[in-house]
């Protein structure tokens, strides 16, 4: 439990205060506010439902005009409608109801990647590689699918029931089976390894409800290991949670030093210290970050920066210093507006410039920095001296625009043939991983992982069985001039796809990072 020094705001009042204004907005009579901004839009309503020349849609003027007012404040205020709130609710919340597979459309048809571990579908013996032909009597396959799709017909209520024709390898009638839907987790812990006999390794992908469990479940695992040093990546992060974030910077700090701070127009603070309660105070760590990441990333990685705790490496992140709270309406829908800004312990606020109501030049900003060459050249990053701040230990480190890494690790430039390129591009590598996958099942699932990363090699034939699926999607593959790079990227890829239909992320992630750039320069800094 966080110690919570100061607290002024209260979110909780803030929407009882809300939603009292509405009320009383619509109870009074209309006589007394008639001459109020509040009733205008009403009284516009009201007059183009009776007179306009032809019929409105009352309800989809309200949310393009609630959705236009959100815009004309910051880049991060928004309404959400009420068909999408769940969707965009899940990933925070940490799960959803359905039948728990992990699926591909591959050709027109559901192709089952993997049954999620402790799921339904794995209760009743669905397998990887199997093919979803029918749900509930109605053929699916063939009808032009997509995820959406897929997402109506697999989920719902838990307890629910559905009913599925599988098509499987070495079968030729369709297997039927009646899957009772359930509580599916979203784990926002991607993997965590040892790299070395004392370096361990952790990959969150966001900060959600659940995240600061899983952070410590994955900790605990590599220091029963002998972990010594952490690599905790952030890339690609888009953030979540402000708690998650606290409770994650918590765990490598000293007592009482302060992680981060919010505040709201008024002038009112939060400011959060650390409780020396932390498993990694004595373990050094190194944070990997880049343009992806964002929001409770940085405040991870400014918390410890600003701290003097570990280093930071890798590209500048994204700069999103504006706390929003979500406010839900009777109708189902929801809207975000920024409530606070937070601010890093030196006093830093990260957030990129902005002009209200003009988010397209926002985004353009973000594209103007990358093309100005920021993913490539640490010189090409302008700083202002008046953004300028100094850690307890004397490091300079700025505000105005994300955080800054100590150690600057450029994107990679490497390039690798163009056929390569198309064939990642059209999706071609992965599938192809896929089918050899179920060719070879029984013979992958019966080694160790271990055994499968150090001593599994891509082979000649290997290769032209590639060349020849490429080809039969148009993709001319021409392995006599591959060179040696080309052939790194595509074996390893190979092999991490592979490893992933086998052993899912702890299978994929080990592999891959043998050409992840930033991974091998963070890991050698």
């Amino acid at each position: 439990m966080m110690l919570n020094k100061k607290s002024n705001f209260g979110p909780i009042a803030f929407a009882v205060v809300f939603v009292i204004g509405i009320y009383l907005g619509n109870s009074l009579n209309f006589n007394t506010f008639q001459q109020s901004e509040f009733n205008k839009f009403n009284l516009v309503l009201s007059q183009l439902e009776e007179a306009y020349v032809d019929s409105i849609d009352r309800q989809k003027l309200i949310e393009r005009a609630v959705t236009n007012l959100l815009e004309e404040l910051d880049p991060h205020s928004y309404y959400i409608k009420a068909k999408d709130l769940s969707a965009v609710n899940e990933p925070m919340e940490g799960s959803f109801d359905g039948i728990g597979v992990e699926f591909n459309i591959l050709k027109d048809t559901i192709l089952v990647v993997a049954p999620i571990s402790g799921g339904p579908s794995q209760s009743v013996g669905i397998l990887s590689g199997d093919k979803i032909i029918s749900v509930n009597g109605d053929t699916i396959a063939g009808t032009g699918l997509e995820n959406e799709d897929v997402f109506k017909l697999l989920r719902g209520k838990r307890g629910t029931k559905v009913n599925i024709g599988i098509l499987r390898k070495g079968q030729q009638d369709l297997l039927g089976f009646e899957i009772t839907r359930d509580e599916i987790p979203i784990y926002s812990v991607d993997v965590s390894y040892m790299i070395s006999d004392k370096m361990g390794y952790i990959k969150i992908n966001r900060f959600a409800a659940n995240t600061y469990n899983e952070f410590i479940e994955a900790t605990q695992k590599l220091l029963n290991k002998g972990m010594k040093e952490l690599i905790l990546d952030l890339r690609n992060n888009p953030g979540g949670y402000l708690g998650a974030a606290i409770n994650i910077s918590n765990e490598f700090l000293e007592d009482d030093l302060l992680i981060v701070y919010t505040q709201d127009r008024l002038g009112s603070k939060e400011e959060y210290f650390s409780n020396r309660k932390g498993l990694l105070i004595n373990t050094p760590v190194t944070v990997i970050i880049d343009e992806g990441s964002a929001s409770a990333s940085e405040i991870v990685a400014g918390a410890l920066q600003d701290n003097d705790k570990g280093t930071i490496v890798g590209r500048r992140s994204f700069g999103k210093g504006l706390v929003q709270e979500q406010f839900e309406h009777p109708d189902g829908s929801a809207y975000r507006i920024t409530t606070q800004r937070y601010y890093t312990p030196t006093g830093r606020c990260i957030q990129r410039p902005y002009n209200k109501g003009d988010g397209d030049n926002y985004a353009d900003e973000l594209l103007q920095r990358i093309n100005k060459g920021e993913l490539f050249s640490r010189d090409s990053i302008e700083f202002n001296d008046s953004l300028k701040f100094i850690t307890p230990k004397g490091r300079v480190v700025y505000g105005g625009g994300g955080i800054m890494p100590d150690i600057f690790i450029p994107l990679d430039t490497n390039s690798y043939h163009n056929a390569i390129s198309e064939a990642i591009r059209k999706d071609l590598i992965r599938q192809f991983a896929f089918n050899y996958t179920n060719q070879n099942r029984k013979e992958l699932e019966g080694q160790k992982l271990s055994n499968f990363i150090n001593l599994f090699e891509i082979n000649t034939e290997n290769y032209n069985d590639l060349a020849r699926y490429c080809k039969s999607f148009e993709v001319s593959l021409p392995l006599n001039e591959l060179d040696e790079y080309d052939k790194l990227i595509l074996s390893t890829q190979l092999k991490a796809y592979i490893a992933r239909n086998i052993w899912n992320d702890d299978g994929f992630f080990p592999v891959i990072h043998k050409i992840d750039y930033t991974f091998q320069k963070a890991i050698m800094k």
